[in-house]
């Protein structure tokens, strides 16, 4: 079954073969076939297609890549956001509450939370997701958590070192065992990415090494997440690893920002984590400039970022991060990509899976230009039209 997306005002493509930067066509058409893109170009010159969809002069745009998010948990934290926002200052224990709630679900209660953020996403152009492990600590409850990640999500990041379970204490050493031992092996059947907190009262550097160096020899790629909290050496650790992305990057020193850009690793931010806890934000603009690759990504947990919505944090961005629309919505969608190392998604060309965000708007602008306001009108993820 094919379908003619028609009149199109504004057509992103993110296809450096029509242009610099988001390889805009006006006036445009997308063909979708199965559940591929088989053409895009001038409405007039759009092939036959067995279904057509008027899009009203709206703005298209590929579908939103969400390469940062943790759904598996159970619970909520809404009074330690309150707190926060009295003037408590975050703190990364505040996990262990979620993994308590998060031990005591069942799977279908796990399942119901994931199946429900997911569709959320889905709503708001999010076809993509990257889905991270983290909140069970333990093998078996690591083991569950990727396991149900892996019914939903496109993409599975096993997170054991996420924090230290409170019933090894101080043993961060024993525990790094446990994660890149018996936990990995449980784990990476179901997963793609290894991942680790390399921060103060986290993995130190040594240890987050141990963790992904067994990933990646278990054939996992790795990630990182990097530099939240204070400077320090975990945005190195990725780029020395060649993962795939580091994560937040919120204080980096020059040495920081010059691995990045010399290297193919993604530096993917975190805008809605900021304004959860009133961090500073990253300087995306700094990033950019230096020539570093940046992605967009929500953070969606119960903690640190309860949001699951791309807009808000392409807002954001183009708002407190110094960044221009057009590159805040690159980064959103190409540049998640990049942080995943995928080819197939984040962009509207010939042969790349059929995920297609149709804005209520006449340009991407509007998503900087209207925050908080709903603006997705269709979606269709892989050739299916989800909403």
């Amino acid at each position: 079954m094919s379908i003619a997306i028609t009149d199109i005002g504004e057509l992103v493509t993110n296809d450096p073969a029509v242009g610099d930067g988001l390889g805009v066509i006006r006036d445009a058409a997308v063909v979708i076939d199965g559940d591929r893109i088989a053409w895009t170009g001038p409405s007039a010159d759009a092939p036959a297609a067995d279904e057509a969809f008027d899009a009203a002069g709206r703005a298209v745009l590929p579908g939103f890549v969400d390469s940062h998010a943790h759904l598996v948990f159970a619970g909520e934290r809404a009074e330690e956001f309150a707190a926060r926002m009295s003037g408590q200052k975050y703190a990364a224990g505040g996990i262990r509450t979620t993994v308590a709630r998060t031990r005591a679900a069942s799977d279908d209660e796990l399942r119901a939370t994931v199946r429900r953020l997911v569709g959320e996403m889905a709503r708001q152009g999010t076809t993509t997701v990257e889905c991270k492990s983290g909140y069970g600590l333990t093998v078996e409850q690591e083991e569950r958590a990727v396991r149900i990640a892996a019914e939903f999500a496109d993409e599975v990041t096993y997170l054991g070192a996420h924090v230290v379970p409170s019933e090894y204490g101080d043993d961060t050493a024993g525990y790094t065992r446990l994660v890149s031992t018996d936990m990995l092996a449980a784990c990476a059947p179901h997963a793609r990415w290894v991942d680790v907190f390399c921060e103060r009262g986290a993995f130190d550097a040594d240890q987050a090494r141990e963790v992904l160096q067994a990933g990646v020899k278990a054939g996992l790629g790795a990630r990182v997440h990097a530099n939240q909290l204070t400077e320090g050496p975990a945005v190195r650790l990725a780029v020395e690893l060649d993962a795939a992305s580091a994560d937040h990057c919120t204080f980096l020193s020059d040495a920081d920002v010059d691995a990045l850009a010399s290297s193919q690793t993604v530096a993917t931010l975190l805008p809605g984590v900021e304004f959860s806890t009133r961090q500073p934000y990253p300087d995306a603009r700094r990033l950019l400039d230096a020539g570093a690759t940046v992605a967009l990504a929500s953070d969606c947990n119960p903690g640190s970022c309860y949001s699951s919505s791309m807009a808000f944090c392409i807002a954001v961005a183009v708002r407190d991060m110094r960044m221009t629309p057009a590159e805040a919505v690159w980064s959103a969608t190409a540049g998640g990509a990049r942080a995943l190392r995928r080819t197939d998604v984040g962009r509207l060309a010939p042969g790349a899976r059929a995920d297609v965000h149709v804005l209520d708007a006449p340009s991407h602008i509007h998503l900087a230009y209207r925050p908080g306001v709903p603006q997705t009108a269709a979606v269709w993820r892989a050739g299916v039209q989800v909403r």
